[in-house]
C-alpha cells in the first residue's frame, strides 16, 4: 500500500518499538527473557490497518466560470474574496447598447404584431378580439404580481433601484406621448382602426408606467410580512384571473379567417422569438453567481477582451469543504469502501487531526501517470483555518 510520510513514521516507530523489544529479550546474561504471546497481542491490541494517501482540500461546489460570448469587460463588480448571493452580476461585457436597442425593436415589433392581431380580431369579431385582450392584460398582471412578490421578497441594491427609477421616467415618457396619441383620435368611432391602435397603445402604456412604478416603489422601500401576504393574494387572482380569460376565449371559437389568423399568429410567435432572443443575447453579456459562495480567483480586468468559455473567475462555497484524494492507488482502493472511516492532517494546519468519512469513490480512474483513483472524504466536523487547496493527509481504515 501506498503510505505518506506522516504514516510512514507512525508504521515506523511501531516496528522500532517491537524490535527493541525483542532484542531486549534476546539479550541479558543467558536468561530467556522472551516475548510472550500476549504481552505481543497486547502491543498490537490497538493497531488498525489503514490506506494511506494524500490529498487535497476542494469546495463541495465549485466553478471556473465562463462567459457564453466574447466582448470586452465593460465593469468588473467583483474582487477576489468576495462572497456573494445566487444571481449576483460579477462581470458586464461591453456591447449592451447595442443589445438593448435590439430589445426595444423587438418589444416595437412585438407592440406590432399584437396590433395587428388584434384589428384582425376586432374587424373579424369584437367580442373575441375583447376576449384576446383580456387574456393579454391578465397575463400582464399576472406578470406584474410575480416581478412585485419577487421584489418584496428580494429587496434591490442601489444600483437595482436606479435603474428601476430611469425605467419609471421612460415609462412615463412613453405615457405622455401615448396619451397625446389617443387624445387626437378618441373622437371617432370605436370600430376606426386608428382608434383602436391608439387605445392599444395608451394601454400597454399604462401598464408599463404601472408596472416601473411599482417595480421601483418595492425596489426602494421595505417590505413588511402583510406586504408580502397582499402581493402573494395578488398573484394568487391574477392566475386565476389568466385561466378564467382564456377559457371565455376558447368558447369563442369561431373568429377570423383561419388562413389571416394563422398569419397573424404566426407573426406573433415570430416577434415574440426575437424579443427572447434578444433578451437573451443581453444576458449573456453578464456573468452571474451559480450559488451562494466566494470570488477565489479573477483572471480578467475591465476593458480586457474575453473568448467565449474563457475562464474569468473561479468561485466556490468555501462553507462547506472536503477532501479529495490525488494518489490512491488501484491495488489501496479495493480494501476501502464508501462509509469508510478515515483521519485527515494537514501539512499547514500540524495540531489538527480530522475525522472523516469516504462518500465516494471514483468508478474510473483519474488522468495522469499511473492508475489512481479519486476518493471524496466528508469532514465531521469541518476544521477552522482550512483553506481551499490545501495539502491533506488521509489515513483511511481498511475495510476487513
Amino acid at each position: 500500500m501506498k503510505l505518506t510520510t506522516k504514516s510512514n513514521l507512525k508504521i515506523l516507530a511501531l516496528w522500532m518499538i517491537l524490535f527493541v523489544l525483542v532484542l531486549s529479550a534476546c539479550s541479558g546474561n543467558g536468561e530467556e527473557n522472551n516475548l510472550s504471546d500476549s504481552q505481543a497481542e497486547d502491543l498490537f491490541a490497538d493497531f488498525v490497518p489503514i490506506v494511506a494517501a494524500t490529498g487535497k482540500v476542494v469546495p463541495k461546489d465549485w466553478a471556473t466560470l465562463s462567459v457564453p460570448t466574447g466582448g470586452i469587460v465593460d465593469q468588473l463588480h467583483v474582487e477576489e474574496n468576495d462572497e456573494v448571493m445566487t444571481g449576483v452580476v460579477l462581470l458586464v461585457l461591453s456591447g449592451s447598447d447595442q443589445t438593448k436597442a435590439a430589445v426595444s425593436a423587438a418589444k416595437l415589433e412585438l407592440i406590432s404584431a399584437q396590433q395587428s392581431l388584434d384589428d384582425l380580431l376586432l374587424s373579424g369579431d369584437l367580442t373575441a378580439a375583447e376576449a384576446l385582450q383580456a387574456v393579454a392584460h391578465a397575463k400582464d398582471e399576472m406578470h406584474d404580481a410575480e416581478i412585485t412578490v419577487s421584489s418584496l421578497k428580494k429587496p434591490g441594491t442601489q444600483k437595482e433601484i436606479n435603474a428601476a427609477y430611469s425605467r419609471l421616467i421612460i415609462a412615463a415618457d412613453n405615457l405622455d406621448k401615448a396619451e397625446n396619441m389617443f387624445s387626437r383620435v378618441k373622437n371617432k368611432p370605436k370600430t376606426n382602426v386608428g382608434r383602436a391602435k391608439a387605445e392599444v397603445a395608451l394601454d400597454a402604456a399604462r401598464d408599463a408606467y404601472d408596472a416601473a412604478l411599482r417595480s421601483y416603489n418595492y425596489l426602494s422601500g421595505s417590505a413588511s410580512e402583510y406586504d408580502i401576504a397582499i402581493g402573494e393574494a395578488d398573484l394568487a387572482w391574477a392566475q386565476a384571473l389568466v385561466e378564467r380569460t382564456q377559457a371565455e376565449l376558447d368558447k369563442i371559437g369561431d373568429g377570423p379567417d383561419p388562413d389571416d389568423l394563422a398569419i397573424a399568429k404566426a407573426r406573433l410567435a415570430n416577434t415574440q422569438a426575437q424579443l427572447e432572443a434578444a433578451s437573451a443575447a443581453l444576458e449573456d453579456l453578464k456573468l452571474r453567481a451559480p450559488f451562494d459562495g466566494t470570488v477565489s480567483q479573477v483572471f480578467v480586468r475591465e476593458n480586457e477582451w474575453v473568448n467565449p468559455g474563457q475562464p474569468v473567475i473561479v468561485f466556490g462555497d468555501l462553507t462547506n469543504l472536503q477532501v479529495e484524494t490525488t494518489d490512491l492507488n488501484e491495488i489501496d482502493i479495493s480494501r476501502i469502501a464508501v462509509g469508510s472511516q478515515a483521519t485527515i492532517t494537514f501539512d499547514a494546519l500540524p495540531d489538527i487531526v480530522a475525522d472523516a468519512t469516504v462518500v465516494s469513490i471514483a468508478s474510473k480512474s483519474s488522468p495522469g501517470s499511473g492508475v489512481n483513483y479519486t476518493v471524496i472524504l466528508e469532514f465531521e466536523d469541518i476544521p477552522e483555518d482550512l483553506l481551499w487547496d490545501m495539502t491533506a493527509f488521509v489515513d483511511i481504515q481498511i475495510e476487513e
